[in-house]
């Protein structure tokens, strides 16, 4: 007779989000735990057993990178104390930026979804007790091959191109040419791809983070607000760019002077594709931007070109180029 499989442990964390949430006085407010959100799931809990853990209860637009690395160690310690991997519930809002942090930070063998919710448990057609069973479901049976994965409206897509790109709608999250991971489909995860690329992982020291600023680029721009961006006030910048990577020509003066204080980001803002490298050649280019110390932020968009660049500048052990250099292959 064969002994039944004891069953498969996942660390669910809980950061809030609208997932959350429920009616106040003048709107939703996030007040319910994870324990609250878990009860009444349909879980197969002799398959899966699910261990808690509330990290906080928020707004997602008030996380920080304090709080992710919480959330890195919280799964790391799950992990180590017999969990096979995590999932990770918070407001939409920064997802597509926390899930990529943490899968710099975190091993790529290790399994971890992170999902939410466009629709509160209060409003017609709540999104949320259907994303968090299929999180559930992907998490239990990755391996981590296809990278930290995002799982929302029954779609698994990877978190270093996922964005969310519509304010309400449940299917706000895409993956845009890059493509689907995978779909939660009739309780089962139907893999569209194959593996992903090794990302660098990054180990920050604790402390005060490196303040990077975020610019973007607009019709007409003449680079005044860079006169705010300086060392050592600022440790970097990230370029929203038009197009390939181009800027106005009477912007280079002073993305010049940065370039030489810290180390600059060239993304585009169009959200798709990846910056030039070596097409356009006019002042303003990237081949001129280039010639002026500015990096590439390859594939990356802008916000997490900026969540790589603060974990890079706070691992004393990576260098800027090298990092950077593993989004424009």
């Amino acid at each position: 007779m064969i002994a039944p499989q004891p069953p498969l442990r996942l660390a669910i964390i809980g950061l809030g989000g609208t997932i959350a949430t429920s009616q106040g006085a003048q709107g939703l407010e996030p007040t319910r735990l994870i324990e609250a959100l878990l009860a009444d799931l349909p879980v197969d809990t002799a398959r899966v057993q699910l261990e808690p853990h509330n990290l906080a209860l928020g707004p997602s637009a008030s996380l920080d990178f304090d709080d992710v690395v919480r959330v890195a160690a919280q799964i790391r310690r799950s992990v180590a104390q017999g969990c096979s991997g995590a999932v990770v519930v918070q407001g939409t809002d920064t997802i597509e930026e926390v899930a990529f942090a943490l899968e710099l930070l975190l091993p790529s063998q290790i399994p971890v979804v992170v999902t939410g919710a466009m629709r509160s448990a209060a409003q017609l057609g709540a999104d949320g007790p259907a994303n968090l069973v299929a999180a559930i479901g992907v998490a239990s049976v990755t391996s981590g091959a296809h990278g930290l994965l995002v799982v929302m409206n029954d779609e698994v897509h990877a978190a270093r191109h996922v964005h969310k790109g519509h304010t309400t709608s449940p299917s706000a999250f895409t993956s845009g040419e890059a493509g689907l991971v995978g779909r939660w489909h009739e309780g089962v995860f139907v893999p569209m791809s194959g593996g992903l690329p090794e990302l660098p992982k990054l180990h920050p020291n604790k402390g005060e983070w490196p303040r990077v600023a975020l610019l973007k680029i607009g019709f007409g721009d003449d680079g005044a607000l860079l006169d705010a961006i300086r060392a050592p006030q600022f440790q970097g910048c990230v370029l929203e760019a038009m197009g390939g990577g181009h800027v106005p020509a009477k912007m280079l003066h002073n993305i010049q002077r940065i370039a030489a204080e810290m180390p600059v980001i060239l993304c585009s803002r169009t959200g798709e594709g990846r910056v030039c490298a070596h097409t356009y050649d006019y002042v303003g280019s990237e081949r001129d931007l280039l010639q002026r110390g500015v990096f590439l932020g390859g594939q990356l968009s802008a916000l997490k070109a900026r969540i790589t660049l603060v974990l890079a500048l706070a691992d004393d052990h990576r260098t800027i180029p090298v990092v950077f250099e593993s989004f424009t292959r």
